[in-house]
């Protein structure tokens, strides 16, 4: 496994388990525990959750792993997410200084743990404040509580606004991307993040499975390229796809968010894939949504 230093106190797997679908798994305490040993055995140490993903359950479940085996806690590196809420149906943002700082507790005492190793605001919020913001994610790390800090779905104009109020700390930017996704491209984060040397995490890089599912034709020409270019590598499109994703100067780290780890056995064989800069390419340009100039 390759691992990526994203500050000089934290480095993370290039390849990171996410358990936004936790819940929808029903799994107990057991097979979940398993499931995490078998992520760490393979070199993948980081978990990636949110405090709204399954309204809070993903990271009570997570954590009662770690109450059972608090040895387990210690050969990861957990990442959780704040600024996304719902009340009574209706899903809102709230990235306010107090909120920032009353998640971040309920995700520990959630988490059976005593802090994050990265702690992100997972959405742009249209009421926000980045000197709100700011405050309290700094006063979480001097606290202890987070060693890290960065965002998730910011367009730079807010990340930049943000870093400036956190001391340039911000550390990454959680961002949607695959072969039919292209928003970070187009609004110019991909160039800043890779002008500044800081490496995103990407998730939804299958587009959560549509690219191998859909019949819509921008899913089912991305899926034709990857099946050729996988043949050319004795690979499975899959890998393909993960591999296209880290090719990018920016050295961007996928998550992977199914509950086999005969998929996340896929991602890291795309370690070893060598790619050439025209096969990159054509995948860029396979959906449609790409062409060059």
């Amino acid at each position: 496994m390759e691992y990526m230093k994203i500050t000089e106190e934290l480095s993370l797997s290039r390849i990171i388990q996410g358990f936004w679908r936790l819940t929808n798994w029903e799994w107990n305490i057991k097979t979940l525990e398993e499931f995490i040993q078998g992520c760490v055995d393979r070199g993948v140490t980081t978990l990636d959750t949110a405090e709204i993903y399954g309204f809070a359950q993903c990271e009570t479940q997570l954590g009662r792993v770690f109450q059972k085996n608090p040895a387990l806690r210690n050969q990861i590196q957990l990442v959780s997410k704040t600024g996304i809420f719902n009340k009574d149906g209706f899903k809102y943002y709230d990235t306010s200084y107090e909120r920032i700082k009353a998640s971040c507790k309920e995700s520990l005492q959630r988490l059976c743990c005593d802090h994050l190793d990265l702690y992100l605001i997972h959405r742009e919020d249209p009421c926000f404040s980045p000197q709100e913001a700011g405050k309290a994610m700094l006063e979480l790390k001097k606290e202890g509580l987070v060693r890290e800090i960065g965002v998730s779905n910011f367009d730079p104009f807010k990340f930049q606004a943000l870093n400036e109020f956190t001391e340039e700390q911000l550390c990454t930017n959680q961002i949607e991307w695959n072969p039919c996704c292209f928003e970070h491209f187009d609004s110019g984060m991909m160039d800043m993040l890779t002008q500044k040397g800081i490496h995103p995490m990407i998730w939804s890089s299958l587009a959560g499975g549509k690219i191998f599912t859909s019949q819509d034709e921008p899913y089912v020409n991305v899926r034709k390229k990857l099946e050729e270019v996988g043949n050319r590598h004795g690979v499975e499109g899959e890998v393909i796809a993960y591999a296209w994703i880290m090719y990018h100067p920016v050295k961007a780290m996928p998550i992977v968010g199914s509950s086999k780890l005969s998929r996340l056995d896929n991602a890291i064989k795309a370690l070893d894939v060598k790619l050439e800069r025209w096969e990159w390419y054509e995948i860029y340009t396979a959906s449609g949504e790409k062409r060059l100039r």
